[in-house]
């Protein structure tokens, strides 16, 4: 009973926080990458591939989670579980933030086309 719950809980929240933030950093790449590129369309192509990876990564790592879940027996053990499996996604959507950020402040200078 307790796992269901915190299978619920666990993919409410790391769902939504990974449809939002994808949705946000694809509406805040678009300039970015215009920026960079001046294409619209080869902008909007690169921006569509990057939110469909992102997509893949995070939703495949959901789903890989709940296979490994341990037994929750009590519903301090259903927050204390949800709460770290939820910092994970957390800290990995920072981290894929901050490569692509990262690379393409280094690649600006190759990808700026005058």
């Amino acid at each position: 009973m307790f796992n269901i719950i915190s299978y619920i809980l666990f993919l409410t929240i790391s769902s939504y926080i990974t449809i939002d933030v994808g949705r946000r950093c694809y509406n805040a790449g678009k300039y970015y990458l215009d920026y960079l590129i001046h294409d619209t369309n080869l902008c909007l192509t690169i921006n569509r591939i990057l939110l469909g990876c992102y997509y893949l990564i995070n939703l495949g790592y959901i789903a890989l989670n709940l296979a490994t879940w341990d037994k929750v027996n009590s519903l301090e053990q259903v927050l204390t579980v949800t709460a770290i499996r939820i910092g994970y996604i957390a800290l990995i959507l920072c981290v894929l933030h901050f490569m692509n950020i990262f690379i393409l402040y280094f690649l600006r200078k190759n990808l700026t086309i005058k």
